[in-house]
């Protein structure tokens, strides 16, 4: 017979024995088809009612919540809510599997300045004006706008997989929910935190209203900086050091000069009196003329003033400048009060002149000093930026419009003062600089400080809410644990809380002002009747209901001011607890609020401060918080970049689990990156854990509990992967427990494609496809598989939750779900680490093998591992390693032997010892079964089986194989 004759007979042979090889079979796809399948199981869970069932299935089992922080019902979803979203799902999921009771009550954020900003675009390119419209017809249309968008987030939330109480979600604009709100400010009303005053706030000309810290973002700004003379009229020094002298400012905000009334100085800082003796030719100031100024700043000013040389007549400390007064720049022109020089520690000598020009009404620091010397605190701009009717020289004149009139007339008064030969007087020097400066985060424009009158709950007084606060965080757990020291540092630093906007959408400060006395009306009754017709007729009875409703016959409606400013929408979000919480099946304090790092001065601060004003307690015992998402370069996300990855998109192209998956291998105590490779790796990381899922599946099919062998009789190699599903149950149950997720799926991918596809299910194909079903080995891999599956489900089950239900139901049936599930509990028995330690010295072992066979394959001398045979050399002392252990198995060759080195493992500095030699690969004997294809001398040894090996032989010959093979 010729070598062609040979090798068709040898293929004939082995066709006719692949029906008696149990290869894997199953339902469950190799490909995901996510875009359309995961549709499909939407639509499966609600024919099944598994939130129903779910929901069922929590009774009387211990509570956990996550209290839901509402986004705005404003446009589609972008990847940071569902990384949020996403996040949240995972811990609720997993604590559900861990047998606690969840009750997710997602919610919206839907008054405020964003919603108001989409409807009056609308108007703007409609032509319409935004102030012809009556207030309830504006506050209808923008509540259509916010119901319209909740229920398209709603929808996309569900399409990302997230399990929510759907039907019971919470919006702010719910009747029952501004009556709640208008409630709790009513209760810092009753209990005298709330306020009105005035006092600098964030203010936008652009959208006419105060804002929020957490409504502010910076950008770079172009400022115009000027150098400002103040001739000091008032010398208190002995030796008359200041006459004939002028205080020098720096600022950045020329606008703020007409709002002029104090210069501070610091006591502590050495100031000098310079004349300047000789000046540039387009210098402002002439020889001869005097300034005061920060001794360490001398160099400075006159590098900029164009002093080119000067002389030091007098130093002296700051304190000594006690009592000096200076005239404004302007005076004579409408200004004619006088600029006292103020102590204040804030003042430094690290920039500018070391004299700070004080604003009362545009500068938190300013103010201060101003409120406490007595200072007026003039009211000069209008909501909308511009100059008021009475300011001298600039009156309508918008505040960014004003550094050059303002340069002008103090360049005017300077050339007086140069030709009547008096002390200094005005403009001394302009520039520009280019700075990070506050924006409206909405608006994209700069923002100004500006005292209005406004309301505000006190965070010191009697209440003490900032240091009830900072005790309240003392009991709240971080996670990550160093975002404890950005928000204590915050709550420790704020002001007190402006809580009122000038704007229609929004919870009224329902309150009432008397007329007469300016006093507020703190009545229990009133606020009763107020939260009463709230709830009947939502926050719109404020505006369409006379005051007498709300009044009662207790008081006259005409001695009162109604207050329609509305409440801060971080007030309205910080209150949800409030209404939510109390819910059944839900508690307050909430065990866990999960936000972005931003929510540190929003959300997080806005509920703690509410929530210790109201009820002296943080509203959740846990902060957990995630990061920004930034494109592959790191870049933020933008529409002119063009680097904006949208979760439909992903949803669309990819599926849903895949966007899942990136959030979990992410790092996300930290901004984390996506784009287009990104999802790429993501999808390739899919692949590998569902090609897992697929072949567990195809190896357990027509598994029973029947074939189940107990834990004491499994091979090492079964216990050794029933020990590292401890670690890993471990592993999950402590994230589960202190919600720190970072680095656990990636871990159990690892397990997935290094211990599992790479090893164990290589090492034991041979025994699932080849044993007879009832031989011991098979049985042992089964009975691991059957737990494997049943682990790796479930733990993938909140992250992967569409595919691990499919790899469910594809076992179990479609009646089931995955979600039903609980994770799986594991043995303490199966806990070995000596076990762990031996297998971790095994593998290192079977490592270096696998390295000598791929050189020996790649040299020619094999083809594949079957072909080869091993010989390993064994250290005396580390024989007893090997004792129990099938290399020829472990190592997937036809054949292994010992051999003996009479010697001790050497014992290397750094590392473990290696317990043997280098291995020695070669050809094996025999010829190779066309069933198992391993190489052996006993093939043939059955003459009815002759190209069978014994194995295959006798399972072929038990009739246990298929029919279609016997005879051979």
């Amino acid at each position: 017979m010729t070598g062609s004759d040979k090798t068709n007979t040898s293929n004939a042979a082995a066709d006719g024995f692949r029906d008696t090889v149990f290869l894997p079979k199953t339902s469950f796809p190799m490909r995901g088809n996510l875009p359309t399948r995961e549709p499909q199981l939407l639509a499966r869970w609600q024919e099944l009612d598994l939130d129903g069932k779910i929901l069922a299935q929590s009774e009387n089992r211990p509570l956990f919540v996550l209290h839901d922080g509402p986004p705005y019902a404003n446009g589609n979803l972008h990847i940071g809510h569902a990384l949020n979203k996403i996040l949240k799902d995972v811990i609720n999921r997993s604590h559900r599997m861990t047998g606690y009771a969840v009750h997710y009550v997602p919610g919206w954020d839907c008054h405020g300045l964003p919603i108001e900003w989409k409807v009056e675009e609308e108007y703007r390119k409609a032509k319409r004006d935004k102030d012809s419209i009556p207030v309830l017809q504006f506050r209808g249309e923008c509540r259509a706008w916010a119901a319209k968008w909740l229920d398209v987030q709603m929808g996309e939330f569900q399409r990302l997989g997230v399990q929510g109480e759907w039907a019971h979600r919470y919006s702010t604009m719910d009747y029952s929910s501004e009556s709640a709100i208008v409630g709790e400010i009513g209760k810092f009303l009753l209990n005298g935190a709330l306020y009105r005053g005035l006092r600098p706030v964030m203010w936008s000309p652009v959208e006419k209203t105060a804002l929020a810290e957490a409504e502010i973002e910076y950008h770079d700004h172009k400022s115009t900086t000027i150098y400002v003379a103040f001739p000091i009229i008032t010398d208190p020094t002995s030796a008359g050091a200041l006459r004939d002298v002028s205080a020098v400012i720096w600022t950045t905000t020329p606008w703020t000069i007409p709002a002029n009334r104090a210069i501070a100085y610091n006591p502590e800082i050495t100031y000098v009196v310079l004349r300047a003796d000789e000046t540039a030719a387009d210098a402002a100031i002439a020889p001869g003329m005097k300034l005061l100024v920060a001794e360490r700043l001398v160099e400075q000013v006159c590098r900029d003033c164009g002093i080119l040389e000067h002389h030091i007549l007098y130093t002296m400390p700051g304190s000594a400048l006690n009592g000096a007064i200076a005239a404004h720049p302007l005076r004579g022109q409408g200004y004619e009060f006088n600029v006292p020089l103020l102590a204040a520690e804030y003042v430094t000598d690290d920039a500018g002149t070391g004299l700070v020009h004080i604003a009362p009404s545009h500068g938190e620091d300013d103010f201060a000093v101003g409120k406490a010397n007595g200072i007026e605190i003039p009211e000069l701009i209008a909501d909308d930026g511009r100059y008021v009717e009475r300011v001298p020289l600039f009156a309508g004149t918008h505040v960014f419009k004003a550094a050059d009139p303002v340069c002008a007339a103090l360049s005017e008064t300077m050339t007086k003062a140069v030709e009547n030969d008096s002390a200094p007087n005005g403009l001394l020097a302009r520039g520009e600089l280019v700075h990070s400066y506050p924006h409206s985060w909405r608006s994209r424009k700069p923002i100004i400080y500006r005292a209005t009158p406004q309301w505000f709950i006190r965070m010191d007084g009697e209440n003490r809410i900032r240091e009830k606060a900072l005790q309240a965080l003392g009991d709240v757990t971080f996670v990550p644990a160093q975002a404890r020291n950005r928000l204590t540092s915050m709550v420790a630093d704020r002001p007190d809380w402006c809580i009122s906007r000038q704007r229609a959408w929004g919870v009224p400060i329902a309150v009432f002002v008397n007329k007469q006395t300016g006093e507020v009306l703190r009545d229990a009754a009133v606020m009763d009747r107020i939260v009463e017709a709230f709830r009947v007729d939502g926050a719109d009875a404020w505006y369409d209901s006379d005051p007498s409703r709300f009044l009662g016959n207790e008081y006259n409606a005409a001695d009162f001011e109604q207050v329609f400013d509305v409440v801060d929408v971080w007030f309205e979000s910080g209150s949800t607890h409030s209404f939510v919480l109390n819910q059944p099946g839900l508690r307050f304090p909430a065990d866990l609020y999960l936000e972005g790092s931003d929510q540190h001065r929003g959300w997080f601060q806005s509920s703690l401060l509410e929530s210790v004003g109201t009820r002296g307690v943080a509203p959740y015992k846990t902060l957990v918080t995630n990061g920004f998402v930034l494109d592959e370069q790191g870049r933020k996300m933008s529409k002119s970049l063009g680097n904006v990855i949208a979760p439909q998109d992903v949803n669309d192209s990819l599926g849903a689990d895949i966007l899942r998956l990136w959030v979990m291998n992410s790092d996300t105590n930290d901004d984390l990156r996506i784009g287009k490779e990104i999802l790429k790796q993501q999808g390739e990381l899919y692949r590998r854990l569902r090609n897992t899922l697929r072949w567990l599946l195809g190896a357990l099919d027509g598994y029973t509990d029947a074939e189940a062998v107990p834990y004491e009789e499994l091979p090492e190699l079964e216990k050794w992967v029933l020990h590292r599903l401890t670690e890993f149950d471990a592993m999950m149950r402590q994230a589960v427990e202190t919600h720190e997720w970072v680095g656990v799926y990636p871990a159990l991918h690892g397990f997935c494609t290094t211990d599992l596809s790479a090893f164990y299910f290589d090492v034991r194909k041979d025994a699932i496809y080849c044993d007879a079903p009832d031989s011991l080995r098979r049985r042992a891999a089964r009975t691991v598989l059957d737990v494997l599956h049943r682990c790796l489900a479930t733990w993938l089950a909140p992250v992967l939750v569409f595919t691990a239900d499919d790899a469910w139901t594809a076992r179990f049936g479609k009646d089931s779900s995955v979600h039903l599930e609980s994770f799986p509990v594991v043995p303490e028995e199966w806990n070995d680490p000596e076990l762990g330690d031996r297998w971790t010295t095994l593998r290192a072992v079977r490592r270096i093998i696998t390295t000598e066979i791929e050189t020996a394959r790649r040299s020619g001398q094999i083809g594949s591992s079957l072909q080869a045979a091993i010989e390993l050399p064994v250290y005396e002392d580390k024989v007893s390693l090997f004792d129990g252990v099938d290399w020829a198995d472990l190592a997937i060759v036809s054949q292994a032997e010992f051999s003996i080195i009479p010697e001790e493992a050497p014992q290397p500095e750094n590392g473990t010892s290696v317990p043997c030699g280098v291995p020695v690969v070669s050809v094996a004997d025999g010829e190779k079964c066309v069933r198992c294809w391993k190489v052996l001398p006993e093939v043939g040894q059955n003459a009815a089986y002759p190209t069978l090996c014994v194995r295959c032989a006798d399972v072929v010959a038990s009739g246990l194989a298929c029919s279609s093979a016997t005879g051979h």
